[in-house]
């Protein structure tokens, strides 16, 4: 099955592109999902009035962001709002749990797709549809680490940031914020030179290849 994809086997690789696509109607939603049910967990309903606790891909995918993500690496999911002085606790603190409920529920999907993987594998016949299903379960391990890698890197607006403000002391929190309006763009110089692929590739294979005992 990999070594179909890496010799180029055109209708391996059409499938992985297409599954790539399913998957990301079901990794964004999560992702998104995750960052709603943990601020209303922790005091803030705001993204539950709005519909967001559900895993309904049309109420968490940007159109724009998702095609992005499919032809680049690079994208984004429509944003869960979360009103942090709503939230119990310290703010900063219970924002940056808000927001690594995200990358932390693309890493548990990692482990469950891996586990799946593992144990088709070990059962199943030689075959087109064996392989695609094998290819299906591969990159769903791959694309939900690398979300979870993505948005763990501390620029903002990334989920990242959030635990980095929480850690800095005042100042820095205000450094932060005015970072913020340039996030965008300090992301798509990373993706348009490569840095942003060289910081996430490595390690994303490595636990990726980890995870389904490759």
């Amino acid at each position: 099955m990999i070594n179909g994809l890496a010799s180029g086997d055109l209708a391996l690789i059409l499938s992985a592109l297409i599954i790539l696509v399913l998957l990301l109607g079901v990794a964004f939603p999560v992702h998104e999902l995750a960052h709603a049910a943990a601020a209303r967990y922790l005091g803030d309903d705001t993204a539950e009035q709005l519909g967001r606790i559900t895993l309904n891909p049309l109420a968490h995918l940007d159109p724009w962001g998702t095609l992005l993500f499919a032809l680049t690496g690079f994208g984004w999911a429509k944003p869960v709002p979360v009103n942090h002085y709503r939230l119990r606790g310290d703010p900063r603190w219970s924002f940056a749990l808000v927001a690594l409920a995200g990358p932390a529920s693309n890493l548990l999907l990692a482990v469950l797709f891996a586990a799946l993987f593992r144990s088709f594998s070990a059962i199943a016949e030689p075959g087109f549809i064996s392989g695609v299903a094998q290819i299906a379960l591969f990159v769903a391990v791959q694309l939900n680490i690398f979300l979870a890698l993505f948005n763990l890197i501390p620029v903002p607006p990334l989920d990242g940031s959030r635990l980095l403000a929480a850690l800095l002391p005042a100042r820095g929190q205000i450094w932060m914020d005015q970072l913020e309006r340039y996030g965008f763009l300090i992301l798509f110089a990373l993706a348009a030179t490569g840095l942003l692929g060289r910081l996430i590739s490595a390690p994303a294979a490595l636990l990726g290849r980890t995870m389904l005992g490759l």
